[in-house]
């Protein structure tokens, strides 16, 4: 059917190669570029011998130039961004010099300032619809799944939904004090950055951690989980009419939060240079050299994976209330593609959005997320692909939740 060309060669694309080398009807050839190219071919090395044709490349995804000489060498369908979030726009302007499609799983963030904002992706829209090409945003999980679960809930089951709770539960254990089961330098940002979310046709800020609940998740139990601010708040306040209120909320252990407030007080988690022994280094990138990979954490982690959205709003006049949610096993993905949970869940839907865009069932030129496309081909391969959901028309609502103590604020 077609060719991918993969930028990145970490956890999440890792996942996502597995991924494509088993659904090879669609992904007929790939080829894995990265700054390291030894990666690369680690990845080659593993799934070699299967249907799909696998090359690898070494590029500099800064390098816009660099990115242009390799999309035309390579002439793929789709290019998918499963780099870093840093390196999004390079990406964009090689794919429209080169009228290719494009993917990623994460909106573009500044290294300098920890915003997660689509404006800098948005302002692509014209470029690319004039150009004749698709760009997917946000094509993982959260962002992603969510997304597209917010898209089959409205049309499926309400003519307006006012009320959605994004729930991210990990309920794994890997046996460290302190890791990051994905990248983390975005994992610290995200979680220290003020909390947010969108009432009433304005976004209220929160201190970091400020608003706390717990919440019984199936086959995972009862777990704390904070309000944060993630990106695709922005993006489904555009395109779910009639919103009246939504929030996400992540679960967080107390030795996370001990410890990330430890480092947050010492200043490790500062992403302002500071100069030591004549150099410029940045506090929280160092930090991320001395954690654990989260690469490497797949053997060690155990426990399962639950994330979901509970809606709120009307069907033929009446309330409705409806939840969607998917429960992912570390292990079990661990025996599959050698990868825990949080890389497998973002990395099975990079593929799915990829696939979607190939073979046309998601193809209109312009900057899209992934809620503007129609969900149930998505949905179908959801279930096909690894991560079932299920449905519970009566849940728990996180209102219905006594509202709990803040946590002691993250001193910044």
């Amino acid at each position: 059917m077609g060719k991918a060309l993969i930028i990145g060669a970490g956890g999440v694309a890792s996942v996502a190669i597995h991924k494509c080398v088993q659904n090879s009807e669609v992904f007929e050839e790939i080829c894995i570029a990265s700054r390291t190219k030894s990666k690369c071919d680690a990845l080659k090395a593993k799934l070699d011998g299967g249907k799909t044709k696998i090359t690898t490349a070494q590029v500099d995804a800064d390098n816009v130039d660099e990115l242009i000489a390799l999309i035309n060498e390579i002439k793929p369908d789709i290019v998918m961004n499963l780099a870093l979030p840093y390196q999004d726009l390079t990406i964009m302007d090689a794919c429209l010099a080169t009228k290719t499609n494009y993917m990623d799983t994460a909106n573009y963030e500044p290294e300098d300032t920890a915003k997660f904002e689509y404006k800098w992706q948005w302002d692509y829209r014209e470029r690319f619809e004039k150009a004749g090409i698709t760009a997917l945003l946000g094509s993982g999980f959260d962002p992603g799944v969510t997304g597209v679960f917010s898209a089959y809930a409205l049309k499926h089951y309400f003519d307006e939904i006012e009320y959605i709770d994004i729930l991210d539960c990990n309920g794994g254990d890997h046996g460290y004090p302190f890791a990051t089961n994905f990248n983390p330098e975005i994992n610290i940002r995200e979680v220290s950055a003020n909390g947010r979310y969108w009432e009433n046709g304005e976004w209220i800020e929160t201190k970091p951690m400020e608003i706390k609940r717990g919440y019984n998740f199936s086959e995972v139990g009862e777990k704390d989980m904070y309000l944060l601010y993630h990106e695709e708040l922005e993006s489904l306040v555009q395109n779910m009419p009639g919103l009246k209120r939504i929030r996400f909320f992540m679960t967080f252990g107390p030795s996370y939060l001990m410890h990330l407030k430890a480092l947050e007080n010492v200043g490790m988690t500062s992403i302002e240079p500071i100069e030591y022994e004549g150099k410029q280094i940045i506090p929280l990138q160092f930090l991320k050299a001395i954690l654990p990979d989260p690469a490497s954490l797949g053997p060690r982690t155990v426990g399962k994976t639950n994330i979901g959205c509970i809606f709120k709003g009307k069907k033929d006049g009446q309330d409705k209330t409806y939840y969607i949610y998917n429960v992912c096993d570390h292990q079990e993905c661990y025996k599959e593609v050698g990868s825990q949970a949080v890389s497998y869940t973002t990395g099975v839907p990079a593929m799915i959005g990829a696939a979607m865009v190939m073979t046309g069932k998601w193809n209109k030129p312009g900057v899209f997320n992934i809620e503007e496309f129609d969900p149930d081909p998505f949905m179908e391969e959801l279930n096909k692909w690894g991560l079932p959901w299920v449905e519970d028309f009566n849940p728990v609502l996180v209102d219905a939740l006594p509202e709990e103590a803040n946590q002691p604020e993250l001193v910044r």
